[in-house]
C-alpha cells in the first residue's frame, strides 16, 4: 500500500467510521469488508440476505467475524426508514412506493447514511454509476451552494499528489458549474493533505486566445474567486503555464500559482477523462477514483472491474471524507 494510503489508514483508524457496503454477496466486497474489520480501520456494514451473504463468504473462504449484515426485507427499523424517506422526498414518494424502493440495497444503504446509522457508502462493484449516484442525489443531496456532484481522481506517483476534476460526471459544465467543481475539488484536495492551488485549464493562458470556450473558463475563475476568496484559484491556464514555473514566469508572471498548481480543473469531461488517462498510462501515475464530491455525506462509486484492494482503498477514502466533513461542519 502506498504512503498516501498508509497515512489515510492511520488517520481513519483513530475514528473508526462506519461504511455501508450494499453489495454483500459480491466476493470482492466480502474480502474487503473482512480486511477492513480485521485491520480495525472502519466498521463495515454489509447489505443482503444474511444466509446468502454468509454462504458466499464461506464459499470464498472469507471470515466475516462479527460484521453486521442487514437485510432490507427483515430490517426491524423499516417503518422508521420509510417515514424518513417519504419526508425527505417531499411528496415525490408515498409509503407504498417507499417500501418498494427501500428493499433495493443502494436505496436502503443510502438511507442508513442519511439517518446517521453509517458515515458513508461504497457501491458499484455490481451496479452502474447511476444505481449508486441516483439514491445519493435523491436522499443525501448536494451541499449548500453546490447544485451537482462531480467526480475527481487523485493522481499519485511516489511522493507526488495531484487532483484532477471533473473526470467522471459532468459532460459540458457551464461557467457556474465549473466554479462549483473547482471549489469542491479544492476541498477534496485538503482531505489528501494538499494545500490546494487550483488551476482552471484551457488552451489559452490569461487571454492569449479568445473564444466561447476560453471565456467560459475565465468567467468560471472569477466566480470561484468571488465565492471563495480564501482559496488560491487562478486561470485560465494552459497546462504548462500552471505546472512549469519557468513557463509561468513568461506567460503569467503575476499569478499566485507561479507554476505550482496541484489541483487541475478541466473545462469538459472529454478533456478531463483524456487528461487523467494520459497521466496514468504515459506518466505512470496511479489514478485513485472517481471520488464523488459535493454531497452532504460521502457516497462513492466503484468500477465494476474493481478488485478487493480497490474496495478497501475507496472505503478508506470515503471514511476520510466523512471525518473531514464532520471537522469542517
Amino acid at each position: 500500500m502506498s504512503n498516501l494510503f498508509e497515512e489515510i489508514k492511520n488517520q481513519v483508524a483513530r475514528h473508526n467510521p462506519t461504511i455501508v457496503l450494499p453489495e454483500g454477496t459480491d466476493e470482492r466486497i466480502l474480502e474487503a469488508a473482512a480486511n477492513l474489520a480485521k485491520d480495525k480501520v472502519v466498521t463495515p456494514i454489509l447489505i443482503g440476505n444474511k444466509d446468502e451473504v454468509q454462504a458466499k463468504a464461506k464459499q470464498n473462504n472469507v471470515d466475516l467475524g462479527n460484521i453486521t449484515i442487514l437485510d432490507p426485507h427483515q430490517y426491524e427499523g423499516m417503518d422508521e426508514m420509510v417515514a424518513s424517506f417519504v419526508e425527505r422526498r417531499k411528496g415525490k414518494e408515498t409509503e407504498e412506493t417507499a417500501r418498494e424502493k427501500l428493499v433495493d440495497v443502494n436505496y436502503f444503504g443510502t438511507m442508513l447514511v442519511h439517518m446517521g446509522k453509517a458515515d458513508g457508502l461504497v457501491s458499484g462493484a455490481a451496479h452502474s454509476t447511476g444505481d449508486t449516484v441516483r439514491p445519493a442525489l435523491q436522499i443525501i443531496k448536494t451541499q449548500p451552494g453546490i447544485k451537482r456532484t462531480s467526480g475527481v481522481f487523485v493522481m499519485v506517483k511516489e511522493e507526488q499528489k495531484f487532483v484532477f476534476g471533473d473526470c467522471a460526471i459532468n459532460i459540458a459544465p457551464n461557467s457556474e458549474e465549473l466554479a462549483e467543481i473547482a471549489i469542491a475539488t479544492a476541498e477534496t484536495a485538503k482531505v489528501f493533505g494538499l494545500d490546494p492551488k487550483v488551476a482552471m485549464l484551457s488552451f489559452s493562458t490569461k487571454g492569449s486566445a479568445s473564444s466561447i470556450e476560453t471565456k467560459k473558463v475565465s468567467e468560471a475563475t472569477k466566480l470561484a474567486q468571488e465565492t471563495r476568496p480564501d482559496l488560491v484559484i487562478d486561470g485560465e491556464f494552459q497546462f504548462d503555464a500552471a505546472f512549469v514555473p519557468a513557463v509561468a514566469q513568461k506567460k503569467a508572471p503575476d499569478s499566485p500559482l507561479q507554476g505550482q498548481a496541484n489541483v487541475f480543473i478541466f473545462p469538459s469531461l472529454e478533456s478531463g477523462n483524456l487528461g487523467y488517462k494520459i497521466a496514468q498510462r504515459l506518466g505512470g501515475y496511479d489514478a485513485i477514483g472517481p471520488i464523488l464530491q459535493g454531497l452532504n455525506k460521502p457516497v462513492n462509486d466503484l468500477s465494476r472491474g474493481c478488485n478487493a484492494a480497490d474496495v478497501y482503498k475507496l472505503s478508506l477514502i470515503t471514511a476520510m471524507q466523512s471525518i473531514n466533513q464532520k471537522v469542517t461542519s
